[in-house]
């Protein structure tokens, strides 16, 4: 009896304990994930184009991408408590519809105020993919399996957000602006139709159905020390090198004097750090418990970050000194990334769609402030590099809270 009433409440289940005999292709999990991690980087070359096409303004037109993060951030929110409810597979099938649908009123806009509005909800719609493809490990893993599950998911994603100004730089070359969002409505659509083909269910138990539980869920969540400190921890340790990037184009062309394209390949070499890190922290797991590997990782992470405001500090800092600094920054927060990720997802596995949905919000909102907060100073390049020393700082205490009954 005592088992059969917990069932109804949010706590977790020894289902989540074990490993179930189901688990989803890795492949289609790549698939929908990079759904909307390709849509918010694809269109950043055609940026200039769209906007002499629509005439408009290029800050109207960058409103494409703010707006785009800004409904990765809350659509997760709202996706990951529906997808505990009703389900993952619904969920996913929802999400991908809906982005399917906005691609195309993207690609057929006739003014920028439709494509802002599209673009904003082609992300509430590709934000599914990212948040249950998390989901979806960790419903179908036990938590040894999910960092290493996660690990791989991740290395194989990385790749799309590498390629994907690239490739979306020569289809807006050669075929203009609009014919990306023609290649995003077939992603779209082929995506919905292999889940409602291939995917099955994943979420291990019927939670709570009745109202108010969404809100019930988030407060567990929100008062759990250790889940808090897993979401500070995370996105301090995995986002906060987006301050360097929203300067590079100082640092590199007018304090260094290299070319944009310079700036574009030292970029992709932050990307390989990343992925070198996920593949680092697939091997450790076996053999590094958690708490180890977060605070080593974000230890390395933060000296990385102090001799990168050292270098910039000099009078004339080397090209390649700051940007193997900056890639080894990136490997350690490329370890980081699967284990605070599993330890979020660990801490009330009956909810971690609601969980994942919190997790990549905060990862986001840390790491648009600290983009943020990288052109207030006189030195950008020392700005961004102080904003990565604090970040890193409190991610170390944050993931000392989320560990510690790890200990």
């Amino acid at each position: 009896m005592e088992s059969h009433a917990c069932a109804h409440e949010i706590h977790p289940l020894s289902a989540t304990d074990h490993t179930p005999s189901y688990r989803p292709p890795l492949w289609l999990l790549v698939l929908v994930t990079l759904s909307g991690t390709l849509a918010m980087h694809m269109f950043v070359p055609a940026l200039g184009v769209a906007a002499r096409e629509l005439h408009t303004s290029p800050a109207a037109i960058q409103g494409a991408i703010g707006l785009y993060i800004l409904g990765l951030a809350l659509g997760q929110l709202v996706c990951g408590p529906i997808s505990d409810k009703v389900g993952r597979r619904p969920t996913l099938m929802g999400g991908l519809a809906l982005f399917t649908a906005a691609s195309v009123c993207c690609a057929l806009a006739p003014s920028v105020q439709i494509l802002l509005v599209a673009r904003f909800i082609q992300a509430l719609g590709g934000c599914t993919g990212m948040m249950l493809g998390r989901a979806m490990v960790r419903d179908t893993s036990n938590p040894e399996d999910t960092m290493r599950r996660l690990a791989t998911l991740s290395l194989m994603v990385i790749a799309g957000p590498g390629l994907a100004p690239l490739v979306g730089g020569l289809i807006a070359t050669h075929l203009g602006w609009r014919w990306i969002f023609a290649g995003f409505t077939g992603l779209g659509a082929v995506g919905a139709a292999l889940v409602w083909g291939v995917l099955r269910e994943t979420r291990p138990v019927a939670l709570n159905p009745k109202p108010g539980a969404i809100r019930a869920e988030y407060l567990q969540l929100i008062r759990t020390p250790a889940f808090i400190g897993s979401v500070i921890g995370g996105g301090c340790s995995t986002t906060a090198f987006y301050a360097f990037i929203a300067v590079a184009p100082f640092v590199y062309v007018e304090r260094l004097g290299q070319s944009l394209a310079t700036v574009g390949l030292c970029l992709g070499t932050l990307m390989l750090g990343v992925s070198l890190g996920y593949a680092i922290s697939a091997r450790a797991s076996r053999t590094v418990s958690t708490r180890a590997l977060l605070l080593g990782a974000n230890g390395f992470s933060l000296a990385c970050a102090v001799a990168l405001w050292l270098q910039l500090g000099m009078g004339q800092p080397s090209v390649v000194g700051v940007t193997a600094t900056l890639f080894l920054y990136c490997v350690g927060g490329g370890i980081c990334s699967p284990a605070v990720v599993t330890k979020a997802m660990s801490i009330v596995p009956g909810v971690a769609g609601s969980a994942s949905g919190i997790f990549g919000c905060g990862q986001m909102a840390i790491g648009a402030l600290c983009a943020t907060l990288s052109g207030m100073g006189g030195d950008p390049g020392r700005t961004a590099a102080l904003v990565m020393m604090v970040a890193a700082s409190i991610g170390q205490v944050a993931l000392r809270v989320a560990t510690r009954r790890a200990r």
